[in-house]
């Protein structure tokens, strides 16, 4: 198992983060991994900034992931994946939803949502693979299933076969979500495979 790696979610309230590290961290313990999480809601139920850190490894101490120290960012939506630049190293890799929730300042036209979101990531060497999470999700059935999506995207840079995190859909999910969550996993595995 050796090092500890280190997986940071962000995102904004309402789009499933916690769901979406909760299975992670899930898939991990069921493949014999130590893991700790850590979430962070702010304004959750006002569309603002969520996170949730998730560290894994043989043994692990603290859920809590320093700057310059994440190895995936799972960013639910751009502009939060340039908020956590900070986080990242030159092996990182960023999976991130296309989808712009635009906050209250660009509602309301007080300024422009930046154009070169993802440029400020790219410009560092670090690999991005882009996801339009909610498209895919649409088109399986259930636009709430996007962090699902998320989730299969971001699968193929972990220790672990698909079967433990379906595994983990059909423990965790109610029973009603269960099928359009694994359809939702598997369209997301083959946008970064």
């Amino acid at each position: 198992m050796g090092a500890i790696g280190n997986i940071l979610f962000s995102g904004v309230g309402g789009q499933g983060i916690l769901l979406a590290s909760e299975i992670t961290a899930y898939a991990l313990l069921s493949a014999g991994y130590d893991a700790k999480k850590s979430e962070v809601h702010g304004m959750a139920q006002r569309g603002g900034s969520v996170t949730a850190q998730l560290r894994y490894g043989e043994k692990v101490y603290s859920p809590l992931i320093e700057p310059g120290k994440a190895d995936i960012l799972v960013s639910f939506e751009m502009m939060e994946a340039a908020r956590y630049l900070p986080y990242l190293h030159k092996e990182s890799k960023v999976i991130v939803n296309t989808q712009q929730i635009k906050p209250p300042s660009v509602a309301m036209g007080q300024v422009a949502y930046p154009l070169d979101v993802l440029d400020a990531i790219t410009s560092q060497g670090i690999q991005v693979v882009t996801v339009a999470a909610f498209d895919i999700a649409r088109d399986v059935g259930e636009v709430k299933a996007a962090n699902v999506v998320m989730v299969g995207a971001m699968s193929n840079f972990l220790p672990m076969a698909a079967e433990v995190y379906e595994e983990i859909i059909n423990t965790r999910v109610p029973e009603r979500f269960r099928e359009v969550n694994i359809k939702a996993f598997r369209a997301g595995r083959q946008t970064s495979s």
